[in-house]
């Protein structure tokens, strides 16, 4: 699939925002952390991509109740839905000016069309060494889900069923997509959003 950016500025990947807060003390302390040693973009990359998959727990997963949408937050609690995740992602990756930008897949929300829908969220991120774009799904890995880094070919957390109705959007959007950000504001109760409330399309 062909990827689409929504902006021909690759500082719009960059930008901080309120959940993509990365000048936040707690960001600030992880990214010295992680990125110390490194100095290669592709390298940054997978330390911040395996920290955010592994140690940071997907809500759902955990059954945790707890709302997170800002990066500092997401990575304060440890835990979070899709949507949180991949602003923690972007947010330590575009501490080290490493452009990263917003994708969406829509996707079964559990294992029929009957059980509904559900936006899921990935990132994609510029690798100026490479001059290219690739995806990368930080959701969290479990039985039936095997998300790695990978610069040759994606091997993201979900693969689409067109015939169900899934779709694979191709947009990098530079800022998290609104729908996303009003469902995290909206409501307390992690559980009981992401079985009722996340955004069926964007």
């Amino acid at each position: 699939m062909e990827l689409i950016c929504d902006s021909s500025n690759l500082e719009n990947y960059l930008i901080e925002t309120a959940e993509v807060n990365y000048s936040h003390p707690l960001i600030k302390e992880m990214a010295s952390s992680l990125f110390s040693q490194l100095h290669l973009d592709v390298d940054k990359a997978k330390a911040a991509f395996e920290f955010v998959r592994d140690k940071v727990s997907h809500s759902w997963d955990i059954q945790g109740t707890l709302v997170t949408s800002k990066a500092s937050d997401v990575l304060s609690y440890r835990q979070g839905i899709c949507y949180a995740k991949s602003m923690l992602l972007a947010a330590l990756l575009r501490s080290q000016r490493i452009p990263t930008g917003f994708c969406y897949q829509r996707l079964m929300l559990f294992d029929t069309p009957k059980k509904g829908y559900s936006i899921h969220a990935l990132n994609a991120v510029f690798f100026k060494s490479l001059n290219k774009w690739i995806r990368l799904d930080a959701r969290g890995n479990k039985e039936g889900i095997n998300a790695q880094f990978s610069i040759n070919k994606e091997k993201l957390a979900f693969s689409v069923n067109e015939g169900c109705d899934e779709k694979d959007y191709p947009v990098i959007y530079s800022n998290p997509h609104p729908k996303t950000v009003i469902v995290l504001n909206m409501y307390t109760n992690a559980i009981e959003m992401y079985k009722r409330h996340l955004p069926t399309y964007v």
